[in-house]
């Protein structure tokens, strides 16, 4: 009789646990597809960001401009350029869905259901902003080992943490988000009469 107590106690635990773990996922879930559709309706994005690194990243849609460390990096949605200041060259690349990922954490937001494992952290405070933490998981194995995004009552991210396969920790903290910038599709692309002296090296 005991051991049938202590299996139905085990058992009902275990169902507990399960419950528990839908309910959390489906949490997350939420947060995710809410932030996802936040960002679709926010138009052009203005972020200033510090962390491992800072720097400014400008987004509309998939589109992005990236300026950080001494590199200026241009994506329209197919085609990336990347501007390295220090020896004015500047490589043209179709980079994967993982590589953007990388350079771009904004892009996970889009891709998160095909690409990623996702279950909710805690909630909790980040000087003073209260939000949600969200671990996101690969289903590949690749450069990147997880994702932690932490998520504003008003669902934008405020702080990223992108933890690679080789043990970097890449950290990204919101200083400034602004939203309905008016970019024009050229803003996401190189300009060459800008730059005059780039040379220019085609991986595509």
């Amino acid at each position: 009789m005991k051991k049938n107590r202590c299996f139905i106690i085990c058992l009902m635990t275990l169902l507990a646990s399960f419950h528990l773990y839908a309910d959390e996922n489906n949490r997350a879930k939420t947060i995710l597809d809410r932030t996802a559709e936040a960002y679709r309706q926010a138009g052009g994005v203005y972020i200033r960001f510090g962390g491992t690194q800072q720097g400014i990243l400008a987004l509309k849609g998939e589109c992005f401009y990236l300026e950080c460390g001494g590199v200026k990096s241009w994506f329209d949605g197919k085609t990336q350029w990347s501007y390295v200041e220090q020896n004015e060259e500047v490589t043209i690349s179709t980079p994967s869905p993982e590589e953007l990922q990388s350079i771009n954490p904004y892009a996970l937001i889009n891709s998160y259901e095909t690409l990623f494992q996702y279950r909710y952290g805690t909630q909790h405070s980040i000087k003073g902003k209260t939000g949600n933490e969200i671990i996101l998981t690969p289903r590949n194995k690749g450069s990147i080992q997880s994702v932690a995004v932490f998520i504003s009552a008003d669902y934008h991210p405020l702080y990223i943490t992108v933890r690679l396969a080789n043990g970097e920790t890449q950290e990204f903290r919101i200083l400034s988000y602004q939203t309905k910038q008016p970019y024009t599709d050229a803003y996401f692309r190189f300009d060459p009469k800008k730059y005059p002296n780039a040379e220019v090296i085609d991986m595509r």
